[in-house]
């Protein structure tokens, strides 16, 4: 009897310890599981933006920069203004206030790499764009630049127009007729007191050297890929105090 019941006792503890291998088991094929969906998810959204930003680019692919966006009408006047700050390279990280929003000259950074900013990239977002004090190196060797702020930032359908702006003029590093960045005008810009005007989000700014150096502005309520390149035409990169610096 003695031996029956230390079988039997036995046979519960072999039955409670198959149970818990088996429960131990099950979570952790859940844990790894829910680790594989996790992961799923992270390259999913990591992937994401990318994959639908390129279907949603097909649809420029088969029409020119001036087709992109509204007419040039939703555009006002060319504005100028005397320009100053031709060479007037700055320490990389020395902060320099502008007095225009945005800036279309004046003192800025001068290092490798990053000021001007490289040539390769034609588009930046908020998370992404060079100190303001590179890109004013930039537009002395000749670039325009398309400013959009965060009206446009937070605007899909608009976003992916300068976008496609962006991708159309992003067909040569060596051709400087090609010298162009769409950057963002950020909530701490507007904060230092550099807003657009009124009902404008959009903004062309070239710096025009010669015997007259001059900034100049075109502002838009709307990305224009007409007004773009009619201004790219009127304002080249040859007409820049730097045209031959990439």
């Amino acid at each position: 009897m003695a031996k029956a019941a230390k079988s039997d006792r036995q046979k519960v503890i072999d039955d409670i310890k198959k149970k818990q291998k088996g429960a131990e088991k099950r979570r952790g094929m859940m844990i790894v599981g829910v680790c594989v969906v996790i992961a799923l998810l992270i390259v999913g959204a990591a992937a994401y933006r990318p994959v639908k930003d390129w279907w949603e680019l097909r649809q420029f692919n088969d029409v020119d920069l001036a087709s992109i966006g509204a007419p040039a009408s939703v555009c006002g006047d060319i504005e100028k203004k005397n320009a100053e700050g031709e060479s007037d390279h700055r320490t990389t990280g020395e902060q320099i206030t502008y007095d225009d929003a945005p800036p279309a000259f004046g003192p800025h950074w001068n290092e490798g790499g990053v000021a001007p900013a490289p040539i390769d990239k034609r588009f930046y977002s908020v998370d992404d764009r060079p100190e303001l004090e590179a890109l004013v190196h930039n537009l002395e060797h000749g670039y325009t630049i398309l400013w959009y702020d965060e009206t446009i930032a937070d605007d899909p359908d608009k976003l992916i127009e300068i976008e496609g702006i962006a991708k159309k003029l992003d067909v040569s590093d060596s051709n400087f007729r090609f010298k162009f960045i769409a950057a963002p005008w950020t909530s701490d810009d507007v904060k230092e007191g550099k807003a657009f005007p009124e009902g404008k989000h959009i903004a062309f700014t070239h710096w025009k050297g010669g015997d007259k150096t001059e900034g100049i502005w075109q502002f838009c309520s709307e990305p224009s890929g007409e007004a773009l390149a009619d201004f790219m035409k009127d304002y080249p990169y040859t007409d820049s105090p730097e045209p031959n610096a990439m």
